[in-house]
């Protein structure tokens, strides 16, 4: 498994990481395992999760119990901001709430550090620099190895890495927002400030939902058990329109002349983008975490690239 670095950090990743969010709620403590003892194997050894995961928690707790004595072997990644309660009073990124998530994560994890600490949301009633102070604070104290954001927009990442550069504060190395074949916006503005500030990003939803794998069909609904089927609401809405069916009917035939996949395709063509260090993908089975793991060995020619965009018209960014 090729590694590679995370942003301007000396932190290592593997090229196709893998997503943790079945783990504690599509997948039990076994099944959980079974998919850890999978990605091992086969040479993943960056795991992305986040405390909400697995109905809260659940993913977490999963992971410390599955690797045990392992955690050495793996660059652990996870998530704080989002609501861990019904009465929305655990969630945010304030200075307080930021240490008791990240003690919390700790101890479901059962681990002493935390390679990859994320902002998993913007919270809109904290200042980033009260924010990043804690983050920074948490670096000091070892429990956390380097810090990363996701879902913020590209004036908030430019405004965090000012705020850490003045200040002499760690700074993001990393930024996970939605990115994929049909999902190219961050391309105009996101990618352009990540780079500038020696940031990687790490792509969320590479198969946009599993669009690109071609289970779904315009017109019907999702077969039981998709994402599509368990998320519904604005993520379909979203992404369940006829210009991104017209579009994997036109990148299928692409890949088929090219002996490959949908999938291969979907996650060669985010590997080759030289901001994406890593390309996460789910897995309830081991048989999917062993297609995963060669997923992104394609590499793609400029003349492929060129191609595929050409394919994409009207472009999906």
């Amino acid at each position: 498994m090729e590694m590679r670095n995370l942003g301007r950090s000396g932190l290592r990743v593997s090229k196709m990481g893998l997503g943790c969010n079945n783990f504690g709620e599509a997948l039990d403590l076994e099944g959980s395992r079974r998919v850890i003892d999978a990605a091992l194997d086969v040479g993943m050894t960056f795991f992305d999760t986040a405390d909400v995961y697995g109905k809260r928690g659940g993913s977490e707790a999963c992971i410390g119990e599955a690797l045990g004595p392992r955690r050495q072997r793996v660059v652990l990644a996870t998530k704080f901001a989002l609501p861990m309660d019904d009465q929305g009073l655990l969630r945010g990124a304030s200075r307080g709430y930021v240490m008791t998530a990240l003690e919390a994560s700790l101890r479901r994890l059962k681990t002493d550090w935390i390679d990859l600490y994320q902002l998993h949301w913007p919270d809109p009633l904290t200042p980033l620099d009260e924010t990043l102070r804690a983050l920074d604070d948490a670096v000091t104290q070892g429990k956390v190895r380097y810090i990363g954001c996701s879902n913020l927009p590209a004036w908030q990442v430019t405004e965090c890495a000012w705020i850490a550069k003045t200040s002499g504060r760690a700074a993001f190395v990393s930024t996970q927002n939605e990115y994929s074949l049909l999902v190219r916006n961050p391309e105009k503005e996101l990618i352009p400030a990540a780079q500038s500030h020696g940031m990687s990003l790490l792509p969320a939803f590479p198969l946009t939902g599993g669009l690109l794998t071609g289970k779904y069909a315009a017109g019907r609904p999702p077969p039981e058990n998709t994402r599509f089927a368990r998320r519904g609401g604005n993520f379909v809405a979203r992404h369940d329109r006829a210009e991104n069916f017209a579009r994997v009917a036109r990148l299928a035939p692409f890949a088929e002349q090219h002996g490959r996949s949908m999938v291969e395709l979907a996650c060669s063509w985010l590997a080759c983008q030289p901001i994406v260090a890593s390309v996460i993908a789910g897995a309830t089975t081991v048989d999917q975490v062993i297609q995963n793991a060669t997923a992104a060995d394609w590499l793609l020619t400029p003349e492929n690239q060129a191609e595929i965009d050409d394919l994409l018209d009207p472009p999906a960014r």
